[in-house]
C-alpha cells in the first residue's frame, strides 16, 4: 500500500521542524525559553486547528511572529543570556503584544470568510438589481410585455 505524496512530505517537514526546535534548545536555552512563552498561542492553535492545512494555526503562528521579532531582537542583542531572555519572557507588555497578535490572526481566520461572503452577497445583490433594471429598461425600449415569461413579443 502506497502512501500519498502529501503525506509523506508532511512528516518530513515535522521532521524538519522538530530538528529546528531541538537545535535552538541546545544552542540557545534562552532563545528556546523565550520562543516558547511567546508563540504560547500557536502551540495551542496546533493543537486545536484540525481543519486541513491548519489556516488558523498558520495564521495564528504568522500573526504571533510578526509580533514577536522585537522582543527576538532585543534578546539576540542582549547576549542570548537567560537573565535577559526572562525578563523579556516575564515581561507582560511584551507577553501580551505577542498574545494579543495571535488572538488578532485568530480573530481574523474567523471573521474574514464572514466578512467576504457579506461584500460577495452585497455585490451579488447590487448586479442582480441593476441587472433587472437594465431588462425593464429594454422591455419597455422594445415595448414588450413582460407577462411573467421571457418570451419575446
Amino acid at each position: 500500500m502506497s502512501v500519498p505524496r502529501a503525506a509523506a512530505g508532511n512528516g518530513s517537514l515535522l521532521w524538519a521542524q522538530g530538528l529546528a526546535c531541538g537545535g535552538i534548545v541546545a544552542f540557545a536555552p534562552a532563545l528556546g525559553l523565550l520562543l516558547a512563552a511567546l508563540f504560547w498561542p500557536v502551540g495551542l492553535a496546533l493543537v486545536l486547528d484540525k481543519a486541513p492545512g491548519r489556516p488558523m494555526a498558520r495564521t495564528v503562528a504568522l500573526c504571533a511572529a510578526a509580533a514577536s521579532v522585537q522582543p527576538i531582537r532585543s534578546a539576540w542583542t542582549g547576549g542570548l543570556g537567560l537573565q535577559s531572555s526572562l525578563a523579556l519572557a516575564t515581561d507582560v507588555r511584551v507577553l501580551a503584544a505577542t498574545w494579543c497578535a495571535a488572538a488578532g490572526g485568530w480573530g481574523l481566520t474567523l471573521l474574514a470568510p464572514i466578512a467576504a461572503r457579506a461584500m460577495l452577497e452585497a455585490a451579488s445583490a447590487t448586479r442582480a438589481a441593476r441587472l433587472r433594471a437594465e431588462r425593464a429598461r429594454l422591455l419597455a425600449a422594445w415595448r414588450w410585455d413582460d407577462g411573467g415569461s421571457d418570451a419575446g413579443p
